[in-house]
């Protein structure tokens, strides 16, 4: 079995309360991490990579990101798929070859820019290239940025991700909507769903999983979680006792 097809497999036969759970690592020694703990893949979160890269959300290169993914999955042993924002504006196919190259197993693919919500038609017709080219040999998450951009009309994601599933998506991923209109995503979304899980806060990922996500990511939560836990040590060896 490939690792697209391991990958695609873990996002399917699931229970309601047993969810697939992918960390995002933001680098090689992040990601070693997460794969020793027994996870089975890994999701790369954008904007992670790009602070511990330097770089604001939204502002890294296309070369640098897909560099950082490359270190990332070498350095594991499990299937790793990459969120690679709108695409960088790259054509399907160069997109696809990129993403290929660098070993990833699927991709993280958003529907909006600085200026705001893609024309969905639109959207879901690119999302159909990038399916055309890369055939089987990745899977596609489309997230839906509707909550995240002030429209809170549940019917509005729902009608989305009906255009990207029918375009090829193999998953959805309505980020940050509420956990009160899961049940009502999960009811008209054919398809996984993906949730956005808050390190430490909200529903655990089984209680998700009982909302109706199929599968469970934390954007940069983990990255930032991990960076107070440094900021805390360097204050405390800053200012704590010097004997």
């Amino acid at each position: 079995m490939t690792g697209v097809e391991r990958f695609r497999a873990l996002h399917h036969g699931r229970v309601p309360d047993d969810p697939l759970v992918l960390p995002g690592p933001w680098d090689a020694a992040s990601a070693r991490v997460f794969a020793a703990a027994g996870f089975p893949a890994l999701a790369t979160p954008s904007a992670g990579v790009a602070a511990s890269l330097g770089y604001e959300d939204g502002a890294t290169p296309a070369d640098a990101m897909f560099a950082a993914v490359a270190r990332i999955v070498r350095a594991v042993d499990v299937p790793v798929s990459a969120d690679v924002e709108g695409g960088y504006g790259l054509a399907p196919k160069e997109l696809v070859e990129r993403l290929l190259e660098v070993g990833a197993v699927g991709c993280n693919l958003e529907d909006s820019t600085a200026a705001g919500l893609r024309d969905p038609a639109e959207h879901a017709e690119w999302l159909a290239g990038v399916r055309e080219a890369a055939g089987d040999r990745l899977f596609l998450n489309a997230r839906i940025d509707t909550f995240v951009r002030g429209v809170d009309d549940p019917g509005a994601a729902i009608e989305r991700a009906a255009a990207y599933v029918a375009a090829g998506a193999d998953c959805v991923y309505p980020i940050a909507a509420p956990a009160a209109v899961l049940p009502l995503l999960r009811a008209g979304i054919q398809g996984p769903v993906n949730v956005l899980a808050r390190p430490g806060q909200g529903p655990s990922p089984a209680a998700l999983g009982e909302l109706g996500a199929t599968r469970i990511t934390f954007g940069p939560g983990l990255q930032r979680q991990a960076e107070r836990a440094v900021r805390e040590t360097a204050e405390r060896l800053a200012h704590g006792p010097r004997r």
